[in-house]
């Protein structure tokens, strides 16, 4: 599994709006200049974001993005799932019921479900809160997972 710069950035994103949630709406502008982001590829993102309820929008003179959540209630795996889709590292466990043939008899199967838990059990327990916590608020990195 490798996360796209859609996840990454997405994240790097939120935590700076997170890191600055005392300023009220941030406008893109500002985010693609402190994150070295394009504001168009952001402008790509935000969509996906509000659409599960991790980002909200403010239009007109004081417009901009804040998050819909406190920092310490959007996890890592939130935010990836609504930028890359499913985490699943196999295409057989991207939907809730596995329809493969081979499933009843795969000799492996156990392996991607075991590495599919462990993934979202990790993403899962790591928050914005926890990466600014951390000092990730102005780095411009990527977390580095």
């Amino acid at each position: 599994m490798k996360i796209s710069t859609k996840g990454r950035y997405a994240l790097r994103m939120l935590i700076d709006i997170a890191a600055r949630e005392d300023e009220g709406f941030i406008s893109l502008k500002e985010i693609s200049e402190r994150q070295s982001i394009s504001k168009k590829y952001l402008e790509q993102i935000v969509p996906l974001l509000t659409k599960n309820g991790i980002l909200r929008t403010n239009r007109g003179n004081k417009g901009g993005y804040a998050l819909a959540k406190n920092p310490s209630d959007i996890t890592v795996g939130s935010v990836l799932r609504a930028t890359e889709g499913n985490l699943a590292p196999v295409s057989c466990l991207e939907y809730e019921v596995n329809d493969c043939p081979r499933a009843g008899n795969c000799a492996t199967l156990f392996v991607w479900e075991g590495l599919y838990k462990v993934i979202a059990d990790y993403l899962d327990n790591i928050t914005l809160e926890d990466i600014l916590n951390r000092g990730g608020s102005d780095t411009g990195g990527d977390y580095c997972i």
